[in-house]
């Protein structure tokens, strides 16, 4: 039976989905791109309508944000809204510190709505920051995967008691927005530490200065910008990489990106495209791990981000790397009782340059202190490949092994009591196994077997 064309397409649709959804799964290819949420914070207070320039500072500032709007009408992935304070009271009616409203909501194709309702608001009132901005929170609704970015225009300080600064990082802290950008219209410079603690300050002393901060705020907030991490030797050069890598949104506390580090064709830390409006915590997951607990991008500028991370590597061996070994090794950092790192025998590890102890699992346990991990270099500790002893008994009853060191004997290890064979794996040395019948009730029923082990190989015990 022949096909239809309509369902030999179909078939090939669908197989085009699946080997599609399959290559995505196996390369792990990126989710969606966030979507922006711009809110435009715009000062109505009557301060705005001081003369600045050439006119007045709400008509500058309105002209300027409106050609803004023109810019970001073809924008995709991106949502806009407009709150304003001090625009709906005469100050000299007493002032009202709730005077703010948001004009327009968030939603796409906002510009014009935008522009339209600007050209509408008339300076009167008072300057509510605080108030504004808690309300600013509320403006965005909930969203899985968006960037919410606040620019606020403003020419004057708090008049209303709040403080901004506290309830712009309550915002930040809880993830509602990223750090905030303010750009001041013509403010006393004595102002300027009011606003830094708010957000990222920029300050406007002139017309041509709001429309290039303007443009370079909108670009930050829109645009991704470029940075290596240089893991850095004990030479100060960036030959460190193949470690894994996450950072951070410090504020939200949530992950913003994790790869593995990787030099570039011309043997360089390989670029990486970053959103510029984070505040970045970064781990760098040698053993052990490095933190960089703080640090900001310089939008538009290709950024260094350098982290020392000199390595060397650990190799712990017992007899040949073909024989399969049972037990591990803890690493410890030198005189520091946690655990860093479980390594198997027979295994390559990095760490990063300085001292380490060693707990070898073995039977008994081998202790090595202050071994030295050094740039580039590969440290050997051999253990000696252990023998196996295998010890049987007509019943079943209580039995261990001890080690003979020095004239004294030490617990290694003991055997279940209800089993009459076992074979244990031992380090080579002087050993004697003590058993004693199930229901013997005298010592001198205790029956002891002197043996030796040797390395790589195997004896029997019978009691």
């Amino acid at each position: 039976m022949r096909m239809s064309f309509n369902r030999i397409t179909l078939f090939l649709l669908l197989a085009f989905l699946a080997n599609s959804t399959r290559l995505s799964a196996q390369y792990g290819t990126k989710t969606q791109e966030p979507k922006t949420r711009i809110l435009f914070i715009f000062d109505a207070s009557n301060s705005m309508n001081g003369k600045w320039q050439t006119t007045n500072k709400n008509e500058v500032a309105q002209r300027l944000l409106s050609q803004a709007m023109d810019s970001l009408r073809d924008e995709e992935n991106l949502e806009l809204a407009l709150r304003v304070y001090g625009h709906q009271k005469y100050y000299r009616m007493g002032q009202d510190c709730n005077d703010t409203k948001l004009e327009v909501p968030f939603g796409a194709n906002n510009a014009e709505r935008i522009k339209a309702r600007l050209r509408k608001i008339v300076p009167k009132g008072t300057t509510p920051i605080a108030m504004t901005l808690e309300k600013a929170g509320e403006d965005f609704t909930f969203c899985a995967n968006c960037r919410n970015i606040i620019i606020m225009i403003t020419d004057g300080i708090e008049e209303c008691g709040g403080d901004p600064c506290a309830v712009s990082m309550m915002l930040q802290d809880q993830g509602i927005v990223l750090k905030p950008f303010v750009i001041g219209i013509g403010l006393d410079l004595d102002f300027r530490e009011s606003f830094e603690c708010m957000g990222n300050f920029y300050d406007a002393s002139d017309e041509n200065t709001f429309k290039k901060v303007l443009g370079v705020v909108i670009s930050q907030a829109l645009n991704s910008t470029t940075a290596q991490i240089n893991l850095v030797d004990e030479s100060g050069n960036p030959s460190e990489t193949d470690v894994a890598i996450t950072l951070y949104d410090r504020k939200a506390k949530k992950i913003a990106e994790n790869f593995m580090h990787t030099m570039n064709a011309k043997g360089q830390p390989d670029t990486l495209t970053l959103d510029p409006v984070l505040q970045y915590q970064m781990t760098v997951h040698t053993i052990p791990e490095v933190r960089l607990d703080s640090f900001q991008l310089i939008p538009g500028k290709h950024n260094v981000i350098g982290v020392d991370a000199p390595q060397g590597t650990l190799e712990i061996r017992s007899g040949d790397y073909r024989d399969r070994v049972s037990f591990q090794s803890i690493v410890r950092e030198h005189q520091d009782s946690s655990t860093l790192y479980v390594q198997r025998i027979n295994e390559s590890v990095k760490y990063l340059t300085g001292f380490y102890d060693i707990e070898v699992l073995s039977l008994p346990r081998i202790y090595l202190n202050k071994v030295a991990v050094s740039q580039s270099h590969t440290t050997n500790v051999e253990i000696p490949k252990p023998g196996q002893v295998t010890i049987s008994h007509s019943g079943s009853g209580p039995c261990m092994i001890q080690v003979e060191r020095k004239n004294s004997l030490e617990k290694v290890i003991e055997l279940n009591p209800k089993s009459t064979k076992e074979t244990i794996s031992l380090q080579p040395g002087k050993y004697r196994a003590v058993f004693r019948p199930t229901g013997a009730k005298g010592v001198v029923f205790t029956q002891e077997k002197e043996f030796i082990i040797k390395s790589g190989a195997s004896t029997s015990i019978n009691f």
